[in-house]
């Protein structure tokens, strides 16, 4: 792939966004690959985690405007429903997914990053949603995610204002969870990938999907959807080799992940 890389580091899939002569912007061509390196990432059940990260100085500075600028209406739609479409599909993917974002993560790339399960930051990162000054608005899920992300007053400021924060600032207000040093950032997001894959694979799963799914319930059924993740996991080899070790005060062996 020219424009999505994938590598393979154990059980970690790494994803880099590879356009850096315009700053990783999201084309058509971009997110077709993107959907094209998922495929390749869930037809591999060994691969348990995902980090994404970019290019160069930026994670992903926003939408290709270049291809935006002739857009009709019909057009516009078209677009945003599919880049829409392929981060929904990051949402539910089935192993967890953590952004890396190493630099300007804007617009779309902020989007990108939203879309993530978890998001850690370089110190050189930035983050903007500059849409409305373009005179649109998010179309990647960003008028949505944010609001649940960071509270609906901040959102709206920030999208309305289409004002660029630094990473300590998103570290505030809960857009990312960690900030490290430029040159340290993809150890750290590999450090915690590696965390995340050494569990039990079929606990890690149910409980992206309970915490994912049960976020767009009403309480009552998202609890009982929690009880249906919970009572699969009695199903599995792990949960039984693990509560046994557990038991007998033992370490437990290694996880099979079924």
């Amino acid at each position: 792939m020219a424009l999505v890389e994938l590598q393979e580091k154990g059980h970690i899939a790494v994803i880099t966004i590879n356009r850096p002569k315009a700053l990783n912007a999201l084309n058509m061509a971009v997110l077709h690959e993107l959907n094209k390196v998922l495929d390749v990432i869930e037809a591999h059940d060994d691969l348990h985690v995902v980090v994404i990260t970019g290019e160069g100085r930026s994670f992903v500075a926003g939408a290709d405007i270049a291809e935006m600028s002739e857009y009709n209406a019909s057009d516009g739609k078209a677009f945003s429903s599919y880049g829409s479409n392929t981060f929904l599909r990051i949402n539910h993917f089935p192993r967890p997914v953590i952004a890396a974002v190493n630099g300007f993560a804007l617009g779309g790339g902020c989007e990108l990053a939203m879309a993530c399960d978890i998001r850690i930051a370089s110190e050189k990162a930035k983050f903007a949603m500059p849409e409305v000054g373009l005179g649109i608005i998010p179309g990647f899920g960003g008028t949505q995610r944010l609001a649940r992300i960071v509270g609906m007053s901040t959102a709206i400021e920030l999208v309305l204002t289409t004002q660029t924060i630094s990473a300590d600032e998103a570290l505030k207000i809960g857009l990312v969870t960690h900030v490290y040093s430029p040159e340290e950032l993809m150890d750290k997001a590999l450090e915690l990938a590696e965390l995340i894959a050494s569990k039990p694979q079929v606990a890690v799963r149910q409980a992206k999907q309970a915490i994912r799914i049960g976020k767009q319930m009403d309480i009552s059924s998202a609890l009982s959807f929690e009880s249906e993740s919970f009572g699969l996991c009695f199903s599995t080899e792990d949960q039984k080799d693990a509560m046994r070790a557990f038991l007998k005060k033992e370490k437990p062996a290694p996880f099979k992940n079924r």
